[in-house]
């Protein structure tokens, strides 16, 4: 009797698969460049890995961590905001403006300024949900809008003169940490546990691979989109708040090319541009990474322009490595 011989298969190892897709995630990935970065740095400048400079990094970034949070959001729907740099400048203004030129007390003003930013960021969403307006026209429309608004009423004015007080949120320190910084990490997590978590998050991941799907399968996508932008607003509003705390003053000009560096962090961080995949923790991953860099080339004595150059050079490569790790799952799904 013929035996039909068979190849024989090698046995499949439990969880390899899942180890693998671990590590080709895009967040192991820029974690695993993060290291080697940081690494790499710190042979170069012995001030680099010290306690001092790490914590000022971290004051430094919170602004824009702020506000990457919410375009995670946007970009995941498939979405843009562009004003946010304009709404931040925005809101320095009007809290000098309400504080010295309206009569408000400081706090009233506080309240006012993150108010007017909030609201930005719904007249933003507004028309794009209500008007059809596309987001990138839209808020292209609202950065120069807002940024000229703020000009207008500051008349090339600034505003000093804040009270101890008001420096507390963006200059002083809260059990040895920046006090800006426990405002961002609280963000961060609140940010992650909705998108990954909830309902509403799932609904971001919905309209940004499918949005017509999205509303035949019942998702406010109207509601959800008018939240984000609001968000985004809000967000922005309040990074301007916690600069002018941080600075002691109100310029116009505040905020000017912020949207770009928070694109870049949420791009970098994985964020798929055309929308539908994401995370927060890549985008945290991403703002460390640029911040580390730009901080760790300029004190290795590397001139501005060139630090551009790199980290438009390691953008590039991330969105490359990003775009082979989603054909490679992809192809394996």
């Amino acid at each position: 009797m013929a035996v039909s011989e068979q190849p024989i298969q090698p046995a499949s190892r439990p969880g390899g698969t899942g180890i693998m897709r671990i590590l080709l995630r895009q967040e192991t990935v820029l974690f695993i460049i993060l290291v080697i970065g940081v690494l790499l740095l710190s042979t170069q400048t012995d001030k680099f890995l010290t306690k001092d400079n790490i914590l000022n990094q971290g004051r430094l970034l919170t602004e824009v961590a702020l506000v990457a949070m919410p375009m995670t959001f946007i970009i995941i729907t498939g979405g843009i905001d562009l004003s946010v740099g304009s709404i931040l400048g925005l809101t320095a203004i009007m809290l000098g403006y309400g504080w010295k030129n309206m009569g408000m007390p400081l706090e009233v003003a506080i309240v006012f300024a993150i108010a007017v930013g909030t609201f930005a960021g719904f007249v933003n969403g507004f028309f794009i949900v209500r008007l059809g307006v596309p987001p990138l026209i839209m808020t292209l429309a609202t950065l120069a809008l807002y940024r000229g608004l703020a000009e207008g009423i500051s008349q090339a004015r600034s505003v000093r003169g804040y009270p101890d007080w008001f420096f507390q949120l963006g200059q002083k320190d809260l059990a040895g940490i920046p006090t800006q910084l426990w405002v961002a990490v609280i963000a961060i997590i609140i940010t992650g546990v909705v998108l990954a978590r909830t309902t509403f998050g799932r609904g971001l991941y919905a309209i940004g691979n499918n949005e017509l799907g999205a509303r035949f399968s019942g998702i406010p996508v109207a509601r959800f989109k008018l939240l984000i932008y609001t968000f985004s607003g809000f967000m922005a509003a309040l990074a301007g708040y916690i600069y002018v705390s941080r600075v002691s003053t109100t310029r116009s000009d505040m905020g000017t090319g912020l949207e770009l560096d928070v694109i870049a962090a949420v791009v970098l961080g994985g964020t798929s541009i055309f929308g539908g995949s994401g995370t927060v923790l890549g985008t945290v991953i991403g703002l460390i990474m640029i911040q580390l860099l730009k901080n760790g080339l300029s004190l290795a004595g590397v001139k501005g322009d060139a630090t551009i150059v790199i980290v438009g050079v390691v953008l590039i490569l991330s969105i490359m490595v990003n775009n082979f790790i989603q054909r490679r799952t992809g192809a394996s799904a």
